[in-house]
Formats: C-alpha cells, sequence, structure tokens
C-alpha cells in the first residue's frame, strides 16, 4: 500500500467519528423532517404524501402560525439591538481601572450562568402583580406596575426584561475585545482634543465591530429559537394571555407533540429555517459596509 493512500485511510479514520455524528444526528434528522414536511406523518400512522399541504394550511388556514411568527419576530426586532447596546455599555464601564472591578465583573456576570428553569421560577416571582419585587419597588415611588405575565400588552416586554438580565455572556466577549484595543489610538486622539464621546464613537466602536457582528447574527439566531421561556411561564405551554407569548417554536412544539401532527411541525421547521437563512445571509451582506477588521480587512 503506498503511502499516499496509507495517510488518506487514516485521515478518514480520524475524521469518520465526525462523518457519523453529522450524518447521523444532523444530515439525517434533517432530511427526515424536510421529507415529512410533505407528509401527513403523525408518529403512530405511515407517512402518506401529500405534497404542499402543509405549507398551504399553514399559511391560508392557521391563524396561531401568524400570531406565533410576529411574537417571535416582536422578541427578535427589540432582543438584538437592546442585547448589542446594553452589552457594549456595561463591557466599557467594566472596563474602568477602577478599586473592586473584577468583583463587578463576576455580579454582572453571574445570571448568565445560571440555569435556565429556575431562573424562570424566579422571574415568575419577581412579575408577579400583587407580591413581586418590581412592583413592590414601583409602589414606593407611587407608581401602578403592570400585570406583566398576565396583561398581553406587557408580556413580551417582561420577557425583553428578563433576557436583558442575563447579558453578561455577551458583555464578557465585549469586554475581552475592548481590552485588545491599543491604548495608543485613545493617547493620539485625546492629544488631538477628542472628548471621551469622540473616542469611543471614532476608536472604540470600530475596533469592536466584529464582535458586534458576530452578537448580531448568534444572538438573532437565539431569538428565533425562544421556547423555553414560554413553555415554563405559561400555563402548559399554552402560549399566556390572548396568545401574547405563543412564539413560533411553542406553536410548533404544540402542533408535533400535543396535536402529533408531526408532518406539519417539521414544514414549520423549514419555513423557519429558510427565515433565519435568509437573514443570515442579509447580515453577511452588509457586514463588509460597517464590520472593520485589523489591517483595513473586511
Amino acid at each position: 500500500m503506498s503511502m499516499r493512500r496509507r495517510e488518506s485511510l487514516w485521515g478518514l479514520l480520524f475524521i469518520s467519528p465526525f462523518i457519523i455524528g453529522f450524518t447521523v444526528f444532523l444530515l439525517g434528522p434533517m432530511l427526515f423532517s424536510l421529507i415529512g414536511s410533505f407528509t401527513n406523518y403523525n408518529i403512530t400512522s405511515r407517512m402518506d404524501f401529500i405534497g404542499f399541504r402543509n405549507y398551504e394550511q399553514m399559511f391560508t388556514a392557521d391563524r396561531l402560525f401568524w400570531t406565533s411568527l410576529y411574537n417571535t419576530l416582536y422578541y427578535v426586532a427589540f432582543i438584538v439591538p437592546l442585547t448589542a447596546v446594553g452589552a457594549i455599555l456595561m463591557a466599557v464601564l467594566l472596563n474602568q481601572k477602577i478599586k473592586g472591578i473584577k468583583a463587578f465583573r463576576t455580579i454582572f456576570y453571574l445570571p448568565a450562568v445560571l440555569s435556565g428553569v429556575a431562573v424562570y421560577i424566579l422571574w415568575m416571582q419577581l412579575l408577579s402583580p400583587s407580591t413581586g419585587l418590581i412592583n413592590t419597588v414601583l409602589s414606593w415611588f407611587q407608581i401602578q406596575g403592570p400585570a406583566w405575565l398576565f396583561d398581553p400588552d406587557w408580556t413580551k416586554p417582561a420577557l425583553v426584561i428578563m433576557r436583558l438580565w442575563s447579558i453578561g455572556g455577551t458583555m464578557l466577549l465585549y469586554l475581552a475585545t475592548l481590552q485588545n484595543v491599543p491604548g495608543q489610538l485613545y493617547e493620539s486622539a485625546e492629544l488631538d482634543g477628542a472628548n471621551a464621546f469622540q473616542r469611543f464613537w471614532h476608536i472604540t466602536l470600530p475596533m469592536i465591530t466584529p464582535i458586534v457582528f458576530f452578537d448580531v447574527v448568534t444572538t438573532t439566531i437565539g431569538a428565533f429559537q425562544i421556547f423555553q421561556e414560554a413553555y415554563v411561564m405559561t400555563e402548559s405551554g399554552t402560549g399566556g394571555p390572548a396568545n401574547s407569548l405563543l412564539f413560533y417554536n411553542l406553536h410548533m412544539w404544540n402542533k408535533a407533540f400535543v396535536a402529533f401532527d408531526m408532518g406539519y411541525a417539521m414544514a414549520m421547521s423549514w419555513i423557519l429555517f429558510i427565515i433565519i437563512l435568509i437573514l443570515t445571509i442579509i447580515n453577511l451582506k452588509l457586514a463588509p459596509r460597517w464590520v472593520h477588521y485589523e489591517g483595513g480587512q473586511r
């Protein structure tokens, strides 16, 4: 056996765990769901091909599909910019050289490592209209707090506030990037008379745009997949009052594991995949206009 052939076989042997895992746990299920989206599969019956009927029903007959899509887009539209802005501002504040700054960094990062379900239960207590800490504090200032999770107008803002509480992980990325910004740039700008805001706008922001881009893409993908919050914080995953917390993934879950309409749920998953793919491509196309890399590369 030739040396080249032997090296190829060893290479295939070493990458075989990835190939097997990718095929069995990713590619295989994706192909199965794509095929299943064109059937009326309900787990217990065989797959009967029905063409595009699931997609037709989704867009024309399922009112909750549009409700869940609107709720998800609402959440994404607020979470993506607020997470980026909040994490950047927090990182800038925690990047100061003051006494005890490490303790503050730890405190602000801790919410990011807490268990999901435990956090949701904690926030259900905090957001209680009558006994919750948030409304209690508001009452000290003679402000009547909203009903939060019981008021359709306040359910999604409540989840946005809850999500912003745990931006410590994103803040850590920005903090690490800020600490790599050359100090000479700030010194030169200060000598030229630039104030703090000008230094932030013309030096700090351009230098961290690669991380901003990464954050926007990953946060967008993650926000579209919101599920646990609504499932835990609404009774039996019903979507809250007036379906105000019926997010896309929760509606898909109900179709798959409550109504057992797996074919329809598979079709919904592919629509979600297409939406996320389109938005990701748009972000990639717009990135060269505002993302700056060291050395002038874009």
